[in-house]
């Protein structure tokens, strides 16, 4: 398998010499194309933190990060930015939308910048549409359409650009659970039927259990790993429940 993100040994401080807090401490794992991975963790576990670097909006004090082969620690200016651009698809808690665009442009806006073809642009969008159910949505603006819906236009605009990784950070958040169940449905059909490789981050139990394997973060270090190989769907999140309790602290601290 082709490995899609490589993390070598980061750290992450935050503060100054008085007082210097440790948010991630010599993490190392790697992910590879296709895969479903979700990160979970306490609040303060340094989870957030490691998104945000693996994401490059927040940058490692120590250590690599290789995306497709590329270290992204080394990036800057509008090599960073062309890089995120191409290579990255992200889906936020509270979608990201702009209000002042219909669907159809908000998820062609990355292709617009890529100076895409209209032709092919239209094509994209109403093929991605159609196959999470929106095609009927796209003339609407953000501020006519469900939550649900809105976060089927975030993850529609986050995978237009067949970007290698995309990075989901708490994205049944702001959902209740019927949406969130459809979501995470399309989560899975982007990843086994569109090969999307994807990199969650959750404090939700049940939102994990639909991932392929979860590394469970604590104090800013892996603390577990948990593989869902020939497991239900059901099965999977028992063993995640019975993780997230070994993690120690409120069991609503982190499901």
């Amino acid at each position: 398998m082709e490995k899609i993100l490589e993390v070598k040994q980061i750290e992450k401080y935050y503060g100054n010499k008085g007082n210097i807090t440790k948010a991630i401490d010599n993490i190392s794992f790697t992910v590879e194309s296709g895969e479903f991975v979700g990160i979970m963790g306490a609040s303060g576990s340094g989870k957030t933190t490691l998104l945000n670097c693996i994401s490059t909006i927040d940058r490692v004090t120590a250590g690599n990060i290789y995306i497709n082969n590329q270290d992204i620690t080394k990036l800057k200016g509008n090599k960073l930015n062309q890089f995120r651009r191409e290579e990255l698809g992200f889906i936020f808690q509270d979608f990201n939308l702009l209000d002042t665009l219909t669907c159809y442009e908000n998820i062609a806006l990355a292709l617009t910048i890529q100076k895409v073809n209209p032709k092919e642009i239209k094509k994209r969008v109403e093929e991605i549409a159609d196959k999470l159910g929106i095609k009927e949505i796209l003339k609407k603006y953000p501020y006519q359409i469900s939550g649900g819906q809105k976060q089927r236009i975030a993850s529609s605009r986050a995978i237009i650009t067949n970007p290698k990784l995309v990075l989901a950070d708490e994205p049944t958040g702001a959902l209740d659970s019927k949406s969130a169940r459809q979501l995470l449905e399309n989560f899975e059909y982007l990843n086994k039927t569109l090969g999307a490789t994807i990199l969650m981050v959750t404090h939700d139990a049940f939102t994990a259990s639909y991932a392929s394997r979860i590394l469970f973060i604590k104090d800013g270090k892996i603390f577990n790993e948990l593989k869902r190989g020939s497991n239900t769907r059901k099965e999977f999140f028992s063993k995640i429940i019975e993780v997230v309790t070994l993690l120690g602290g409120e069991l609503n601290d982190v499901i």
